[in-house]
């Protein structure tokens, strides 16, 4: 008779238990989410703080400090729009992080420009190093197909321009009037927050961690 009791009571805290972790995980679930938002738009603010700041593009090799270096806040180039609002929104300086990893791998990053070692001062501002450090730090960023679709607020995107000049950008929490994510670049007018997303073919997107 006692055993015939102890069931029932176990399958009810069995199911109870269940319930609780089923609930838990749910709660988990929605605050990972809720962060992953708001990190997101964090990013895309201090990327949008740029637009009537900087407002010269200016690809000039300049000797920057380290770490933390940055040109003047009224120039710069595309990547320059990505590493102030990483820096300001996420604590992420890539100047840093870019160095310290061709340092010890220098041969993964492209070898176009002629060095010969790493390069404090402009490596982090070159699109390619961006998409390689991507790559093979999936502890920042997830590589993501390249599609038509699923380009949320914060993504980073890269493009080729015409004459194989390549190209990056932040996606926007704003769309265009047909639902298209607008971008915040320097394009060659300064920071920008427009729609051209597709103008030109996109060559990587990543999703930060």
């Amino acid at each position: 008779m006692k055993f015939s009791h102890i069931l029932p009571r176990s399958s009810q805290s069995i199911k109870r238990n269940l319930g609780i972790a089923l609930l838990a995980t749910i709660l988990l679930t929605t605050t990972i989410y809720a962060q992953q938002i708001d990190n997101s738009l964090k990013l895309v603010n201090a990327a949008r703080k740029q637009v009537g700041v900087t407002i010269i593009y200016d690809p000039a090799y300049i000797k920057l400090t380290y770490p933390g270096g940055d040109v003047s806040l009224e120039r710069g180039v595309c990547t320059d729009v990505i590493i102030r609002a990483l820096r300001d929104a996420r604590n992420i300086d890539l100047q840093k992080l870019i160095h310290n990893d061709i340092k010890t791998s220098f041969s993964a990053y492209p070898q176009i420009w002629g060095l010969r070692k790493p390069d404090k001062n402009i490596d982090h501002r070159r699109v390619a190093n961006l998409q390689t450090f991507f790559k093979r730090n999936q502890q920042y960023a997830v590589s993501l197909p390249l599609s038509d679709n699923d380009y949320k607020p914060g993504d980073i995107v890269t493009c080729m321009l015409p004459g194989n000049r390549p190209h990056v950008m932040i996606v926007s929490d704003k769309t265009s009037f047909w639902g298209v994510p607008l971008v915040i670049h320097n394009i060659g007018s300064g920071a920008q927050e427009e729609d051209c997303l597709f103008t030109f073919p996109i060559t990587g997107h990543y999703r930060l961690k």
